[in-house]
């Protein structure tokens, strides 16, 4: 009960709760920044927190995906339709980004709609075998550019109110 308090009336735990927001996949900042606007934080806070969460994940996609699919496919044979579902996804969202590299990577992720995002964009990038030193930025510029649309998007929503 202490947490939900925490969480819900001091501004860290507001902070808190839009970085954890902005880490689930589909969610990502935006729904992180509305998120941490709702709960009372300043547009500033909630973009940087959004920020900080969406990106957390960003390395360990890149990185570890792959071998994730593949345990996932000799462990949990289950789930082998949710992983080809989502290898499928890397591959058409990847053909994309494959034509214009880091720079398509970026506007991909920039591409503040559904089905784009830091998420999708990593997982692209491992897919494409492309090096985490040059996806990283890629990812981070496009991040920063779909934040300061959904922030924008944000602050003029709440001066309406």
């Amino acid at each position: 009960m202490e947490l939900i308090h925490w969480l819900s009336d001091t501004m860290a735990g507001k902070f808190t709760l839009t970085v954890l927001v902005s880490m689930i996949p589909v969610v990502e900042l935006r729904g992180g920044i509305p998120a941490g606007v709702a709960l009372g934080l300043p547009v500033w806070a909630a973009f940087i927190a959004a920020v900080m969460g969406n990106l957390i994940p960003v390395p360990f996609i890149i990185v570890y995906i792959r071998r994730i699919f593949q345990w996932m496919r000799r462990r949990i044979p289950r789930l082998n339709s949710l992983v080809d579902k989502l290898e499928r996804k890397a591959h058409l969202k990847g053909q994309k980004v494959t034509k214009y590299k880091y720079l398509g990577l970026m506007l991909f992720v920039a591409i503040p709609l559904p089905g784009t995002g830091a998420w999708t964009g990593s997982l692209a990038a491992a897919f494409l075998d492309m090096p985490l030193r040059k996806a990283i930025p890629s990812v981070i510029v496009g991040v920063l550019i779909a934040g300061i649309a959904i922030s924008i998007a944000a602050y003029g929503l709440t001066s309406l109110f």
